[in-house]
């Protein structure tokens, strides 16, 4: 009983103090903190964000290991490395089943998750800072790192509720829609992939162990930290998680080029699908930049005039406001650290589907050819500047931020100048990146649902 009455006091503590980050960040949101860079263990990056105000840690760790690196016959690999790692650890009387995981975090008060996306996966913690108390998170999570079990019952298990929840998003028309679109922008390139029950069934613990084995490594981790701790606590941490990874590992063959998509004939970049659904829905997309292009600022604030910033961005002027063909329509681009992705899209009535594509295609061309206007530009400032606090209110989004910033590998100061550099962008600039980086004539459309 006393147990679980420390369990509580130490969740309610935990509860009080991201309550109160808001508050503390929002008077402290333009004297930003600085990225500090950590000792390098075993070749891997490590950086910190002192933030003393409350008792809280929360770190990350990236690691080179994302779906981009799965076998096209066996795709979902890198997600069930990742998801597995919280699901048993260790052998023998050093190692822990999933229950007894579950058991340590939710006795220290801490959380700890796993996840991979296409370009890595990543383990995350949080932990209140009191010596004892991250020590042992610590230790438990380079466990989980270093040593996952991948028991064969488990595996087998995970594998099974995998497939089965890839049967269910199969009936969903915007799963049906993000898969094929993706194929047809990204092509050969390993991104394309997804998983399917066929490719998960293929998978083996094996396949798991290897690919750990091959990829968690020191070389291609970062750990990122934000929190109540020193330059010294925070290398000391950085040591613990890495302690039970090796520094490097075997050669892995680079991956292809990202080609970009490719110049084809409307006849060839529109896939209509039928589909049993109530709506219609459309998307289209296209290769776009990575993270690290010095066009990023230019096309972010372009795209929120023309749709990414909700109800005053032209395409919802365009298709909602002035026709009512959509709820919602919106467009967006998607940087990554190597391959960089756009994507617009809406849903509508199944027999308004051809004009709405085709509204939405004029407006995008048309926003191309000739940019937004001046008006459009000082509102889009003024809303970027406005809302960019927000962004950096409580731990956990510095250490998205920071996260973003070290793996795409931006200038350390990139927190500093967001706003500058938003506020610097001018409409050439715009009009110029636009048509540099966007054409209709690359852009990938997929339909599915809508009346033959």
């Amino acid at each position: 009983m006393s147990q679980i009455l420390c369990m509580l006091k130490i969740k309610k503590f935990i509860l009080q103090a991201v309550g109160a980050v808001a508050i503390l960040f929002a008077g402290s949101a333009h004297a930003l903190l600085p990225i500090e860079t950590l000792d390098s263990v075993k070749g891997a990056k490590a950086y910190l964000i002192q933030t003393k105000s409350l008792p809280i840690i929360d770190v990350e760790v990236s690691i080179d290991a994302g779906s981009r690196y799965d076998p096209e016959q066996k795709s979902g690999l890198a997600s069930l490395v990742a998801q597995l790692m919280t699901l048993g650890a260790g052998a023998g009387k050093a190692g822990l089943t999933e229950a007894q995981i579950a058991d340590q975090i939710a006795d220290l008060g801490a959380s700890i998750t796993t996840s991979a996306s296409g370009e890595r996966a990543v383990l995350r913690l949080r932990s209140l800072s009191r010596v004892d108390l991250r020590d042992q998170v610590s230790q438990l999570a380079a466990l989980l790192l270093a040593k996952p079990s991948y028991d064969q019952k488990v595996v087998e298990r995970e594998k099974q509720r995998l497939s089965t929840a890839l049967l269910e998003a199969k009936t969903k028309p915007e799963t049906v829609l993000q898969q094929r679109l993706r194929k047809a922008v990204y092509g050969s390139y390993p991104l394309a992939n997804y998983p399917t029950p066929k490719t998960v069934a293929a998978i083996s613990a094996g396949d798991l162990r290897h690919f750990h084995n091959t990829f968690y490594r020191g070389d291609r981790i970062t750990v990122n930290i934000v929190g109540d701790l020193d330059r010294a606590q925070a290398n000391a941490i950085v040591n613990t998680l890495l302690s039970g990874l090796p520094p490097t590992g075997p050669t892995i063959a680079a991956l292809p080029a990202l080609q970009q998509s490719p110049l084809e004939p409307i006849g060839q970049r529109e896939l209509r699908i039928p589909f049993d659904t109530q709506q219609a829905h459309i998307a289209m997309g296209m290769t776009a930049i990575t993270r690290s292009n010095p066009d990023y600022f230019p096309l972010i604030v372009g795209n929120y005039i023309l749709g990414g910033g909700g109800f005053v961005s032209r395409l919802m002027a365009e298709v909602r406001e002035k026709r009512g063909l959509a709820y919602s329509v919106s467009s967006y681009f998607a940087p990554g650290k190597d391959a960089g992705y756009f994507e617009a899209g809406m849903q509508t009535k199944k027999q308004q589907a051809a004009l709405g594509l085709d509204v939405m295609q004029k407006t995008i061309s048309q926003f191309i050819a000739d940019g937004p206007s001046e008006a459009e530009l000082l509102a889009a400032k003024s809303n970027l500047v406005n809302g960019y606090p927000l962004r950096l209110d409580s731990n956990r989004k510095l250490l998205d931020n920071l996260s973003a910033i070290t793996w795409n590998e931006l200038p350390l100061d990139t927190m500093e100048t967001w706003t500058k550099q938003v506020e610097a962008v001018t409409l050439p600039q715009i009009k110029a990146a636009f048509q540099k980086h966007l054409d209709m004539n690359r852009m990938q459309i997929v339909v599915v649902g809508a009346d033959q």
